[in-house]
């Protein structure tokens, strides 16, 4: 092999690989880890989806055909959707405040809102259960106050998966929306103030339009880590609401049906890939995920 310098390099110094063998041989870890522990995973998890019990696309049609598939499909893209309008919103406010604050304000609010990523989902899922069963908090409260003769049913339904999900999804949707409205030039909204606009009409036809690349990105995000929650459901909903990856596991764990499992496991895979290609279309993945 030829040897050659590297631009850049000390001259009289010289190796064995030019920059692109190189690069590559550098990158080359990182790829077969990602094959070994990643793709290979996925391509098996295909694989079993049209194998089993038998060769076909027997499982995919089960889409068309189950009313329970169709019945727990429904019942996630409601709780997602739900989910996803309830988190943007307190999101929106979040991260609208967080912006306009002074930077030691900021300081304290950013705490508020990472602090609940450091503490485990299952841990503040639990947490929930205490507030929201029918003697916890919340109804204990409700009725010594005289409100309510009998408990609300605040968990074991969606109800309670919507507010276990909102909770935790709150700084997924937090910071994008931070880390686009940063970047708002805050003369526009001077300048429209200053032709006369309101506050609210400023806020309307400046501020929101130039914040919308934000919001795009905050309700992909949350609508798609939504999709494949499992412990939150699990606890809130108390096996009376299934949500998707509850009932995957439930179809490969207790009732060993790794062909129906593993396709629904695909066609989730491949939906969520599809709502990042259309996501790609609309805002700079990059920036978004802080690469940019």
């Amino acid at each position: 092999m030829t040897a050659s310098t590297i631009a850049g390099a000390p001259r009289g110094r010289r190796y064995f690989f030019d920059e692109r063998t190189a690069y590559w041989l550098m990158v080359a870890p990182a790829a077969l880890l990602m094959a070994a522990f990643y793709f290979y995973p996925l391509v098996q998890v295909l694989w079993i989806s049209v194998t089993e019990p038998k060769p076909g696309l027997g499982n995919y049609a089960q889409l068309f055909t189950s009313a329970s598939i169709q019945r727990t499909i429904v019942t996630t893209l409601r709780i997602c959707v739900i989910t996803t309008a309830v988190t943007l919103l307190l999101g929106y406010v979040v991260a609208y405040v967080l912006v306009h604050a002074s930077p030691r304000a900021q300081r304290w609010l950013f705490l508020g809102v990472l602090v609940p990523l450091w503490i485990s989902v299952l841990v503040r899922a639990f947490a929930w259960v205490t507030l929201l069963a029918r003697e916890g908090l919340i109804n204990t409260t409700l009725r010594d106050a005289g409100l309510i003769d009998q408990p609300i049913a605040l968990i074991w339904n969606e109800l309670g998966i919507v507010i276990g999900m909102v909770h935790y999804m709150i700084p997924y949707a937090v910071l994008p929306l931070y880390a686009n409205m940063r970047d708002i030039d805050a003369r526009t909204i001077s300048a429209a103030r200053g032709l006369g606009g309101s506050r609210f009409y400023s806020f309307r036809r400046v501020f929101l339009p130039q914040s919308m690349p934000g919001i795009i990105g905050a309700t992909v995000l949350v609508f798609i880590f939504s999709l494949g929650f499992f412990v939150t459901p699990a606890i809130l909903g108390g096996g009376k609401t299934l949500m998707i990856a509850e009932y995957i596991s439930l179809q490969i764990l207790d009732l060993l049906r790794w062909g129906l499992g593993t396709m629904l496991a695909s066609t989730l895979i491949l939906f969520i890939f599809v709502l990042l290609a259309a996501l790609a279309r609309v805002v700079d993945l990059k920036r978004l995920f802080g690469a940019g």
